[in-house]
C-alpha cells in the first residue's frame, strides 16, 4: 500500500478506556486514524443499534469522535455520517476490549459487534481482546503489528474478512488460528429489592468462568497461553438443516 492507509477504530468499553487509546496510539505509527466510540460503555450490547432515541455527538479532536449509541452505532455513523471519515477506511478495528471475547461471547460482544457492523457493510475488520491479567500497552503493540500485516495481505481475499482476535494473560507464547470454544458461566437470577419494596434483578451467576474442552479452539488457544485468531462467518444459514426444514414445510402445506 503505497499511501497510509486510513483505519477506523471503536470499541464497547467507550472513548476513554485504556485498551482503545493504546491500540490508537501504536496505530499511528504507520496509518491514519479516526476513532468513533461509545461516549459511555456498552458492553454486551451485541448488535444492536439505536432507532427511536436520538444520538448525541461529540468531537474531542484530533481524530477522536464519540457518539452516546451502541458499538453498531458507531461504524454505522461513521461511514455513513458525511464529514467523519475524510474517504472510506481501508479497515476498521474495534478494541482492545476490556476482556475475553471467546466462544459464544461473540454473540454478546459489543466490541465484536463494532467489526461485524462493518464487515456487514463490505469492509474488512478485526475485533481485538485482552483476557484480565494482560498488558494493555503490550496488546496494543502487538494487535498494531498483527494489523499492519494484515493491511499487506488483504489484496489475497477473495471475501470480506472478519476476524476475533484474544490475547492470553501474561506474554504470548505465539499465535494460533482457532475455531470458536465453549465458555461455561454459572447461570443465575439473583433477585433483590429496592428501598420501596419492589423486586429488581441481576442476570448471570456468580462463581469462575470454565472452558470446555475443545481441541483446535481458542479457548484452548489462549489457555495454553497463545494468541488465538478466529475468522468468523457473517452468513449464519444452518445448510445440514435445510433439508430437515424443507420436509417440515411441505408438511406444513398452506396452513
Amino acid at each position: 500500500m503505497s499511501r497510509r492507509p486510513l483505519i477506523l477504530a471503536s470499541n464497547d468499553d467507550g472513548i476513554e478506556a485504556r485498551g482503545l487509546l493504546s491500540f490508537r496510539e501504536a496505530l499511528l505509527d504507520f496509518a491514519d486514524v479516526i476513532v468513533v466510540a461509545p461516549r459511555f460503555e456498552q458492553s454486551g450490547k451485541s448488535h444492536s443499534i439505536t432507532l427511536h432515541e436520538p444520538l448525541r455527538y461529540v468531537d474531542h479532536g484530533g481524530g477522536l469522535h464519540s457518539l452516546e449509541g451502541t458499538p453498531a452505532d458507531c461504524v454505522y455513523v461513521a461511514l455513513f455520517r458525511e464529514g467523519i471519515l475524510p474517504h472510506p477506511p481501508d479497515l476498521i478495528v474495534s478494541g482492545v476490549n476490556h476482556g475475553a471475547n471467546l466462544g459464544s461471547d461473540v454473540f454478546y460482544s459489543g466490541t465484536v459487534a463494532a467489526a461485524r457492523e462493518a464487515a456487514l457493510r463490505g469492509y474488512p475488520a478485526i475485533a481485538f481482546s485482552q483476557l484480565p491479567g494482560g498488558d494493555f500497552d503490550r496488546a496494543a503493540t502487538l494487535a498494531a503489528k498483527m494489523t499492519r500485516a494484515f493491511l499487506d495481505r488483504l489484496e489475497v481475499m477473495k471475501s470480506t474478512p472478519l476476524l476475533s482476535v484474544n490475547f492470553p494473560p501474561g506474554i504470548p507464547r505465539g499465535v494460533r488460528a482457532a475455531r470458536l470454544g465453549r465458555r461455561v458461566y454459572a447461570e443465575g437470577v439473583d433477585v433483590r429489592h429496592d428501598p420501596r419494596g419492589r423486586e429488581y434483578f441481576w442476570i448471570g451467576g456468580p462463581g469462575d468462568i470454565r472452558h470446555e474442552e475443545v481441541v483446535g479452539s481458542d479457548t484452548e488457544a489462549v489457555d495454553a497461553g497463545y494468541i488465538s485468531v478466529t475468522p468468523l462467518e457473517l452468513e449464519v444459514t444452518k445448510h445440514t438443516h435445510l433439508e430437515f426444514t424443507k420436509a417440515w414445510v411441505d408438511e406444513l402445506g398452506d396452513l
